[in-house]
């Protein structure tokens, strides 16, 4: 079954102690191959074998996200960061959200140089990061390069993050909440300039959503906090938003970008009346807080 979650995290005026440089939630794309400046292929090719696949099968937040597996032709995709880290320069941090099937396994890796392509450069920041490699090692993950083991959740979406000193040349894992001890890289000249995510063995099966990148260190407590779903979605009257905590404003757009319903709901899991809308799409911006997240639904 489809999953629908909404992290309120990281966009539009949610303020952190590091600077945005992007994210995305990757709802901006047509299902299937997926090739663009930000997403590109291990050679850079657009052969339709290396490339992410968007999916609907899976979703953290709206109704898309990255799928990664060998039955697609097994992906070799780079998540590019064209420049926005530079090289040498300052504390970096790139978090995602994961979901890794039971049964199946997963594998990134942190990249320097990736232009032209990361084949023409090989230069890797990081080890081979496996999660549950080989499908031995259900619920736990390794770092080649020494950076210690991790565990993480089968079925369930969870948070990597991957904060990259480039000054002193070190970064630092954490999956699911659980750091893993910082390690140094040998790539000095390189910069942080992507991640790689590669089915690397037939077992291969894993989901990629909501991935961001940001100058400075982003706290736990800045993604990991106001989860909340939103359902039904094709919604026909009332749209739920189920949170643990208060809802304090909801903005309903048309196609436009024309506000065409305001509420202020002040409380745990409220309902929106949407009857009197047409039908169509609209994106609903929720604010939690100082975090708000803007999502599509359909009518």
């Amino acid at each position: 079954m489809r999953k629908f979650y909404l992290l309120a995290v990281f966009a539009l005026g949610l303020a952190f102690s590091a600077e945005a440089q992007f994210t995305d939630d990757i709802e901006a794309y047509s299902t299937g191959p997926l090739f663009t400046p930000r997403w590109t292929t291990w050679t850079g090719d657009n052969d339709g074998a290396q490339n992410a696949i968007v999916s609907t099968d899976q979703a953290l937040s709206g109704s898309q996200s990255i799928f990664i597996g060998p039955s697609s032709g097994g992906q070799d995709a780079i998540l590019d960061f064209q420049g926005a880290a530079p090289n040498g320069s300052g504390v970096w941090t790139s978090l995602w959200w994961m979901y890794v099937p039971t049964g199946n396994s997963a594998y990134f890796n942190v990249q320097g140089n990736v232009t032209p392509s990361a084949n023409d450069n090989l230069q890797f920041l990081s080890g081979d990061i496996y999660l549950n490699e080989a499908n031995g090692n259900p619920g736990g993950g390794t770092d080649s390069n020494g950076g210690g083991t991790f565990s993480f959740p089968h079925d369930a979406w969870f948070t990597v993050k991957i904060v990259v000193d480039t000054d002193a040349e070190t970064y630092q894992l954490t999956v699911d909440g659980n750091e893993v001890p910082e390690v140094g890289y040998s790539n000095a000249s390189d910069g942080f300039a992507g991640i790689d995510f590669f089915a690397a063995e037939g077992v291969t099966t894993y989901y990629v959503d909501d991935v961001q990148l940001a100058e400075g260190e982003l706290g736990a407590d800045s993604f990991a906090s106001n989860v909340f779903s939103v359902y039904p979605n094709p919604v026909k009257d009332f749209l739920t938003i189920e949170s643990s905590e208060v809802v304090d404003n909801v903005v309903v757009y048309d196609v436009l970008g024309k506000a065409v319903l305001q509420a202020s709901p002040d409380r745990i899991s409220p309902k929106i009346d949407m009857s009197g809308l047409s039908s169509g799409a609209y994106m609903v911006k929720v604010t939690i807080g100082n975090a708000s997240k803007t999502i599509k639904v359909l009518k």
